[in-house]
């Protein structure tokens, strides 16, 4: 009898053991941990993104909790579990678009009104994406894949996860990751390729101030812009027009209540739900591949040649204007859409050259054109092959 009641413990202890983390936990879940533990560590320690970082750090603690594949359902890639039904809001690409009604409700266009040129800068940006496009497919990826990567250069995650669930699900999470981790440490890319493809003279100066912008103008922006744009790009029309449409809400003046949810408790929750997710989808088991590895390595690629065709593309300008009217060449980094840390570089950079320069609102003028530009350039690209 009591042999027997041994036995029986005995084997429901060796049963229990073999469902928890330590028997199932493979090199790749350590690993996938530590990384995870770093974006925590980059979110508090240094305020790089926190509010990406840590909700897509927290999430690689999550999905990176080894366990036995038992029918249990509490994997992110298990049907049916809590985790699986959240991450359809970027499996199917729900999340991206009520990220950008958010952006647009709590962006100020005025900048870019008051000095129309100043999109150029943020279409130039785009480069990035293109050249990515075309190394990603020299390195073997399928063409609506290499479009997927691609878009990494706009630094533009929302939209990243939007054009990857449509042309490559399969490689979302690391497309995902890697176009947060880079809008993250937009504040150590970008500045050594600003200073190095500038002069100390370029770097100092001075831009007239932006004219002041009317509110009918204000109004009107969004209404233009998403016509203009959707009309030439219709497969943008889930980005673009929720932008607008959070736009209108802001300038309107009479629908504070819709703006204030659209850009603070909507957005919060979003991005609560967009972060935990992706980075829960990076379980070892279907994340650490080689494909995951170019991608991170195309994704720098793509943004940094995002970068540098900015500051170039404004020095190219800057030949053909007159002398008073001439573009400071190191708001070209912000024609990416990391909205505003791209901005807020060009205005520390531009400080540390001339304190008395300040270019942040020169900066957010093709800092936004860049949020526009890449949603144009991933319905360009969904266009194609969608």
């Amino acid at each position: 009898m009591d042999a027997g009641i041994f036995q029986f413990f005995g084997e429901s202890l060796e049963i229990f053991l073999s469902y928890t983390g330590f028997a199932n936990a493979t090199p790749g879940h350590i690993v996938m941990l530590l990384v995870g533990l770093l974006f925590i560590f980059l979110g508090i320690k240094y305020e790089f993104e926190p509010l990406l970082l840590i909700p897509i750090g927290f999430g690689m603690l999550i999905g990176n909790i080894p366990f036995k594949d038992a029918g249990l359902q509490v994997g992110i890639y298990e049907e049916g579990s809590v985790l699986n039904i959240l991450y359809q809001g970027v499996k199917q690409g729900w999340y991206p678009p009520l990220i950008f009604l958010g952006i647009g409700a709590m962006t100020d266009f005025s900048a870019l009104i008051s000095n129309p040129k100043l999109i150029l800068i943020g279409a130039a940006a785009q480069f990035g994406i293109f050249a990515a496009y075309i190394v990603a497919l020299y390195l073997g990826f399928e063409p609506n894949q290499a479009g997927a990567i691609g878009i990494i250069g706009g630094a533009d995650g929302p939209t990243a996860i939007f054009l990857s669930s449509k042309l490559a699900p399969n490689l979302m999470g690391a497309i995902a990751v890697s176009a947060y981790s880079y809008m993250a440490l937009v504040p150590i890319i970008q500045p050594p390729f600003m200073k190095l493809l500038t002069t100390k003279k370029e770097r100092t100066i001075k831009m007239k101030p932006p004219r002041l912008v009317s509110q009918k103008e204000k109004i009107l922006f969004p209404i233009v812009g998403l016509l203009l744009t959707t009309f030439i790009v219709p497969s943008g029309l889930p980005l673009l027009g929720m932008l607008f449409f959070g736009n209108l809400l802001k300038e309107s003046g009479v629908t504070r209540r819709l703006a204030e949810t659209a850009r603070g408790p909507l957005i919060d929750v979003i991005t609560i739900l967009l972060g935990l997710t992706v980075g829960a989808s990076t379980q070892a088991t279907e994340f650490l591949t080689a494909s995951s590895i170019k991608i991170f390595v195309l994704g720098a690629f793509s943004f940094v040649i995002a970068t540098c065709s900015g500051v170039l593309f404004v020095k190219f300008l800057n030949l053909f204007l007159r002398k008073d009217k001439k573009i400071n060449p190191l708001i070209g980094n912000a024609g990416v859409s990391a909205v505003p840390d791209s901005a807020r570089i060009s205005q520390v950079v531009g400080l540390e050259y001339d304190p008395s320069n300040y270019l942040l609102m020169h900066a957010m003028g093709p800092n936004v054109a860049g949020v526009i530009g890449s949603a144009v350039a991933a319905g360009i690209l969904l266009g194609f092959f969608g």
